[in-house]
């Protein structure tokens, strides 16, 4: 049988090499498996866990290894990473057989010079009393304690301050909750919960119920369509537009859906509902997610979000959703926070153009919603504030209360009250 911790080893060498997506790569490497459940469940505890926390066992490894960390072996470095992860972080391993098993892990690995550095590294650790000596410099030290690289840090407090930023980076390392969308369209609540087989949901609001652990996916629940996954704030999106039966909507950037299906079961599967997404395969996720959920009035295609298409309509109602940096989502994609913020520096353009070119598709007196999931101002506030200087056809709309509380007209939601960082701004087109 599969070693976990192997497995976990051989596929963080996998994600950082790639910078690939660690739910994707965790995915085909466990399909590929014959773990059983329990090994399963400790290969993706300790996978998640080292990607979450690098920096901070990076931090520690440098501060007990005699060669500096960029020297060392990439797989060396990830057996490291994962034995003071568990030492750290998993009360339900033993020390001892952390620092074994990962010793034997340089062996599996054809790295056995390495064998004695890493046993002493990790049982250094254990005989200093496992102490975290974090920085004196503010930003080094919240970059350590929260493993956030430091212009992560520096641009959070820039746009919220210090105790905001903390709070947040803070609530990205919690255990993430899934959310769930009830479809009310083909089943009751009774029915839902019911189908869960065993799985407990808590009721959130109407039609949404959280739960903190279990497979959903693998339930009865799940095969019949009587929900799908989608995270807390992006139902709020979606009741913020508020479509109905007599709406034609347009999600310009739709896929894989969630928003989309949302938005159907909003309007009792009537109404029309276009969703556009720029490549194929992933407008047919779409199609594939509304026909399991038994949803008939939405029409998906690809199509380019920039661009104009004469041939479409226009709409009621526009929900654009527009691709940004995903900060907001940190707690349940980790590999996002350390990404170069050079790559998020063409995303404000960008989703400036496509929210100018929704409008055009925009009805007068019609609504318009722009939201992302990251919470940098320069992606969210900015853009709309650029909006409204460059298009006078529009105004500003209040938004509704979200689970008891008024933002005006721009939210920015955070965790963990609002599941993961996400904003929400609404327009209406006067003229």
């Amino acid at each position: 049988m599969t070693d976990p911790r192997y497995l976990a080893v051989k596929l963080l060498d996998k994600t950082f090499v790639s910078d690939s997506y660690s739910n994707l790569q965790l995915d085909s490497g466990l399909k590929n498996s014959d773990l059983d459940e329990r090994g399963r469940k400790l290969s993706s505890a300790v996978y998640y866990g080292v990607i979450e926390r690098r920096i901070t066992l990076d931090y520690i490894i440098s501060g007990l290894s005699s060669r500096p960390i960029d020297r060392l072996d990439s797989i060396v470095l990830n057996i490291l990473r994962c034995g003071v992860y568990q030492i750290m972080y998993m009360d339900s391993v033993p020390d001892s057989a952390a620092v074994n098993e990962s010793v034997a892990l340089a062996k599996k690995f054809r790295k056995t010079s390495a064998s004695g550095m890493v046993n002493a590294v990790l049982r250094n650790f254990i005989r200093s009393g496992k102490e975290l000596k974090l920085p004196k410099d503010s930003t080094m030290a919240a970059s350590v304690k929260y493993s956030a690289p430091e212009e992560l840090v520096k641009s959070l407090t820039e746009d919220y301050g210090s105790e905001t930023a903390e709070r947040f980076l803070s609530a990205s390392l919690e255990k993430s909750v899934t959310y769930l969308r009830l479809n009310t369209i083909i089943c009751t609540e009774e029915e839902f919960l019911s189908a869960l087989g065993g799985i407990e949901a808590e009721k959130l609001s109407d039609s949404c119920f959280a739960v903190q652990s279990g497979d959903v996916t693998a339930t009865d629940a799940f095969k019949k369509g009587f929900f799908h996954v989608q995270g807390l704030a992006s139902q709020l999106c979606c009741q913020a537009l508020a479509p109905s039966e007599q709406d034609r909507v347009l999600d310009i950037c739709a896929a894989p859906g969630g928003k989309t299906f949302t938005m159907a079961e909003l309007m009792n599967d009537r109404g029309e509902i276009y969703a556009f997404d720029l490549h194929e395969k992933r407008a047919e996720l779409i199609r594939k997610g509304a026909e399991r959920l038994g949803l008939t009035n939405i029409r998906a295609a690809a199509g380019d979000a920039s661009k104009f298409n004469a041939e479409l309509p226009k709409f009621s109602k526009i929900l654009c959703d527009v691709p940004c940096s995903g900060l907001g989502v940190i707690g349940s994609k980790p590999e996002i926070k350390y990404k170069s913020f050079l790559d998020f520096a063409g995303l404000p353009d960008i989703q400036y153009k496509i929210v100018s070119n929704a409008l055009s598709y925009l009805e007068a007196g019609g609504t318009l919603v722009y939201s992302t999931c990251t919470v940098r101002k320069a992606e969210n506030e900015e853009v709309c504030e650029r909006l409204l200087r460059e298009h006078t056809e529009i105004e500003a709309v209040e938004l509704p209360d979200m689970l008891g509380r008024r933002f005006g007209t721009m939210a920015t939601l955070m965790p963990p009250e609002y599941g993961s960082g996400f904003f929400i701004s609404k327009f209406r087109k006067v003229r």
